[in-house]
């Protein structure tokens, strides 16, 4: 039997009214967009992100994938998700994965890669 493959994309946009450089906190906006390529159905049920500042300070941030509501992708479908960060740089890089639960009750992940926080100036 095959297994739930998954191809997730990042879009990243900075917050200008949430940014403070005077008080070291820069925002962004990041919109996560979950597709189940593969031929089984999975259902997604936690999320966890790393979130790093350019000094290497980490934050964990974990839970549901949408509070109260937990998707099931079919093959072919997509869920998308957006949430907003804050680091204590101008730049920073984040990465995550989604618990993914099959029919039969196997866990998968799916991987969101290692993105970069860009400069808020550079992106206005």
């Amino acid at each position: 039997m095959s297994k739930p493959e998954f191809r997730c994309q990042v879009e990243v946009k900075p917050l200008a009214e949430q940014t403070d450089p005077a008080q070291s906190r820069w925002a962004f906006q990041y919109t996560v967009t979950i597709e189940n390529v593969g031929d089984q159905p999975a259902q997604l049920v936690a999320r966890e992100w790393h979130i790093c500042d350019a000094r290497g300070t980490v934050q964990q941030v974990r839970g549901l994938a949408v509070v109260g509501h937990q998707p099931y992708l079919q093959p072919g479908q997509k869920f998308q998700y957006s949430s907003w960060a804050s680091i204590a740089t101008p730049q920073g890089t984040m990465r995550g994965r989604y618990l993914c639960v099959s029919e039969e009750a196997e866990v998968f992940y799916a991987e969101v890669a290692e993105f970069g926080l860009t400069d808020v100036s550079q992106l206005h």
